[in-house]
């Protein structure tokens, strides 16, 4: 990858690894309804606001709208339901641990749907190992982590998001959409999604405090509005598969400020858990073989011997210089 796109790579990373901590937050004011509309109206009228000041068109035709809809309902409405349900019963760090294993996920869906990324042997070997990483950070024989009910919720959003990546690479990115384009006009149709459905929801009235208005705040804006148009831009640039890797590092975020800012415990099959899961990417690609090896040393560049032929050069060049016309000389003596 360049340096932009590992750039863009560990940005999205970082919020999208700390909207489970905002979620979690959230939920103390909000149902999972509301909190998934707030932040998709946030994140939509950001995204609406940048694109009028920048000039950016959105998409055009019924057809091409029909595909911005079903992205948004597999890298949207699906999975931050999903989500905001799973994580009334489950950690904040848990729930980053599964959708870690949306990598994985996107390989298998890949493989089925996308010529151009079909898994080697490799590559399923290490989606097996990553699956069974995911049985570990599930953990189906304990609640200590959160009910069961909550932990699948968390991988089916991981799913939805395998599946929603796929999608875009399919039927999205071949229209070369600018990704500001893209992701508003994904975050507006789901935010007609969410509306439709919200009637057959659970709804209260909302509690706003401090701590929910700004969680909600910086998961619309943010790990919204922002984080989805690097989303696009990284799936354009490096594929559906490679693109969600970001998901490796995404659990990493979540764990670490889930502990600091929720005080929530770090079990034993968490860490385990995940680190299988990465491993088994790490296998897939084939990252742990190149940290095997060590970069040979750069062969030094042999300095030319002049030949009698080059000495004559300069000296066929010194000659024809002492012979030129001195107003030339002068010339370029001037020019100097």
């Amino acid at each position: 990858m360049k340096n932009a796109t590992i750039a863009r790579f560990l940005l999205q990373a970082t919020l999208w690894g700390s909207s489970f901590t905002f979620i979690k937050a959230s939920l103390h004011g909000l149902t999972p309804g509301q909190l998934v509309i707030a932040r998709l109206l946030l994140g939509t009228a950001f995204l609406l606001s940048l694109a009028a000041l920048r000039h950016v068109p959105l998409p055009r035709g019924a057809g091409l709208w029909g595909h911005v809809a079903a992205a948004a309902l597999f890298g949207n409405v699906l999975p931050f339901l999903l989500l905001s349900y799973g994580e009334r019963t489950t950690g904040a760090g848990l729930a980053g641990v599964l959708v870690g294993a949306t990598p994985l996920l996107t390989l298998g869906v890949a493989t089925a749907v996308l010529p151009a990324e079909r898994a080697t042997a490799r590559k399923a070997v290490g989606l097996l190992v990553g699956f069974v990483g995911v049985v570990v950070v599930i953990g189906p024989w304990t609640d200590a982590t959160g009910s069961f009910s909550g932990r699948a919720a968390c991988f089916g959003a991981a799913l939805s998001y395998a599946v929603g990546y796929v999608y875009v690479r399919k039927f999205l990115s071949p229209r070369a959409l600018a990704p500001l384009a893209a992701a508003a006009s994904q975050l507006l149709a789901a935010a007609v999604l969410m509306a439709a459905a919200l009637p057959f929801l659970t709804w209260h009235t909302p509690h706003f405090t401090a701590k929910v208005t700004l969680s909600i705040l910086f998961l619309g804006l943010f790990s919204t509005g922002l984080a989805y148009v690097l989303y696009f831009r990284l799936i354009n640039d490096v594929g559906a598969t490679n693109a969600s890797a970001v998901n490796y590092i995404v659990p990493v975020a979540a764990v670490l400020i889930g502990a600091v800012a929720l005080g929530e415990a770090v079990s034993w099959n968490l860490l385990v858990g995940g680190v299988i899961v990465l491993l088994g990417m790490g296998y897939a690609e084939n990252r742990l073989g190149q940290l095997r090896r060590t970069p040979e040393p750069a062969a030094p560049t042999p300095t030319p011997t002049p030949t009698p032929a080059d000495e004559s050069v300069p000296q066929a060049a010194a000659s024809t210089a002492s012979t030129a016309n001195p107003a030339d000389k002068a010339n370029a003596q001037e020019r100097r």
